[in-house]
């Protein structure tokens, strides 16, 4: 459990607005982003299916990578302040001119910055990105962080086979691992011995198996390691790698494998098999796939990335207890691993869907008591909170309600046909069938046809149980319309309402949906664009 005088910490809203206000310089040991670079589609299919009323905001995002006055904005701001960073930004437009990827660095940069701020000096960062941006990302992180803190260009096999047209598939992405100084933290990696390295092993006399190791070092320019020994002298470029001493307790020892003629091997140190942890963790990653499509753990976020990818990284980075930071958190996988692995952590996100999926994701993989180990903010907390946020942004409004009750967004393509969230449940006591709650928010005047259309949808659907959430409160006429639905019958013997009516109030108010389970299964959700962020107060927790 983490130490309640520091609690994990869930920001909504924009990373760079958070990062100033609310993490302290020096004060995270471990950094990981992903951020989204000219992913419309993915994006575009959130919101077109809610059909043509959500245009104005595919445009809000797709204008996230566009020149304009923001990201004009953001260059000028982050030129003036002078330094590396300025001169490589000057060096990009030079190149890149107005264009989308040079809105995209405009904005990359002052967060870069402000995540070096925050980084304490044995902190790393792993900056996840895809070959299209990640040549102009390394020049930003060089500017930023210094080319000699630049550690390594980590390749990520994320899948097997990828049909493109005319080119080679595309199965890989970048990580970009830097760290602060030369004081980082650092935790070697074993990795279990592969055909080809278990390939080399031979069994002895006594059927153990062994191998043969280097016993050289390159010397090209020194005189070092540069003698005979027992007959055998390393090539000019090459020296002993040990003192004469040890390799004579390895030859004595019977540890040195020998010529035809009993002069010693330079690859001849004899190595078991039995004795070795297996081999190091390389750049190359390949034995971490993408989630398959009938896993537990896939959420439907379209940029989700392996639980395990991130345990490898904070295992490596980091120590329990150390605080792991996540800008662009997303569904929340970085968050999870930290989570698991005994670290503290911070998720920062502009949307409200990936606030509600990560409280979600926390409390069905470590149970209820989870929610009391982190802080949120920005989420609305009062009534009047719930309300500006139902008047600025509708949808937003709504994904943040179906957080409320931790359910699934409507996944299904098309108008959303009066359903905008389901929950899932089981009431029998040997499983059985899958039922369903259908959900319908409101967040302006409510009217008694309302009722009658939900009830229509929960025939059509064949579903259990109907919800109405409503921001404003129900008319009696509505509620009584409600109440002659009638109710639901569970395996338990249990009755549940058939239509039930909640106002955002109630729920605030620790009001909950009455049907059989308690806790529903994942939350699906996919990351949205940018929006106005709720209010927050300005202490820094961290």
């Amino acid at each position: 459990m983490t130490d309640p005088a520091r609690p994990n910490a869930l920001f909504y809203g924009d990373n760079l607005d958070v990062l100033r206000r609310h993490i302290d310089d020096e004060s995270v040991d471990l950094v990981y982003l992903d951020p989204p670079f000219k992913s419309n589609q993915d994006y575009n299919v959130l919101f077109a299916e809610h059909g043509t009323k959500a245009a104005a905001q595919i445009k809000a995002f797709e204008d996230t990578w566009t020149w304009d006055e923001s990201a004009a904005r953001s260059y000028e701001e982050t030129v003036e302040g002078g330094g590396r960073v300025a001169d490589a930004l000057i060096a990009l437009r030079s190149f890149l001119g107005t264009s989308d990827m040079m809105a995209y660095l405009s904005m990359m940069a002052p967060r870069l910055l402000e995540l070096r701020r925050v980084m304490r000096e044995s902190a790393s960062i792993y900056l996840h990105c895809d070959p299209t941006a990640s040549h102009y990302l390394k020049i930003l992180m060089d500017a930023i962080f210094s080319p000699v803190n630049f550690r390594n260009e980590i390749v990520w096999q994320r899948t097997n086979a990828h049909n493109t047209a005319r080119q080679y598939g595309r199965i890989h992405d970048i990580l970009l691992f830097y760290v602060k100084s030369d004081s980082y933290t650092w935790n070697p990696l074993m990795m279990p011995f592969g055909k080809a390295q278990l390939g080399r092993y031979r069994a002895d006399k006594d059927g153990r198996l062994y191998t043969g190791q280097d016993m050289t070092a390159s010397r090209p320019n020194s005189s070092s390691g540069k003698f005979e020994w027992r007959g055998t002298m390393p090539p000019p470029s090459r020296g002993w790698g040990y003192e004469i001493q040890q390799l004579e307790e390895w030859w004595a020892a019977g540890r040195i494998l020998t010529r035809k003629d009993g002069t010693p091997r330079m690859d001849g140190l004899k190595v078991y098999l039995d004795e070795k942890e297996g081999k190091f963790l390389q750049s190359i990653w390949t034995d971490i796939p993408r989630i398959p499509n009938t896993s537990p753990e896939r959420l439907g976020y379209p940029t989700q990335k392996p639980e395990a990818l991130l345990e490898r990284i904070i295992a490596a980075s980091s120590k329990e207890d150390d605080v792991v930071l996540d800008p662009f958190c997303g569904c929340g996988t970085a968050v999870a691993a930290a989570e698991k692995l005994k670290r503290r952590w911070i998720g920062i996100d502009i949307t409200h869907l990936a606030i509600g999926l990560i409280k979600s994701r926390l409390r069905d993989a470590f149970g209820d008591g989870i929610s009391q180990t982190y802080k949120v903010t920005g989420e609305p907390v009062t009534l009047d909170d719930a309300g500006e946020l139902a008047a600025t942004d509708p949808y937003q409004f709504q994904w943040w309600t179906l957080g409320l009750v931790g359910a699934r967004r409507d996944e299904k393509k098309g108008a959303d046909k009066g359903i905008d969230g389901r929950l899932f449940f089981h009431d029998e006591p040997t499983g059985g069938k899958t039922k369903q709650v259908i959900l319908s928010v409101k967040a302006g005047k409510l009217h008694a046809t309302h009722v009658r259309d939900l009830h229509g949808v929960i025939d059509r659907e064949n579903a259990e149980i109907g919800v109405l959430i409503s921001f404003d409160e129900p008319t009696q006429q509505m509620r009584t319309e409600a109440a002659s639905a009638g109710f639901y019958a569970s395996g338990y013997g249990t009755k549940h309402s058939r239509i039930q009516i909640i106002t955002v109030g109630e729920l605030l108010a620790g009001k909950r949906i009455d049907y059989p389970a308690p806790r529903q299964t994942n939350v699906t959700t996919k990351r949205a664009p940018k929006s106005k962020a709720a209010g927050g107060e300005n202490k820094r927790l961290f």
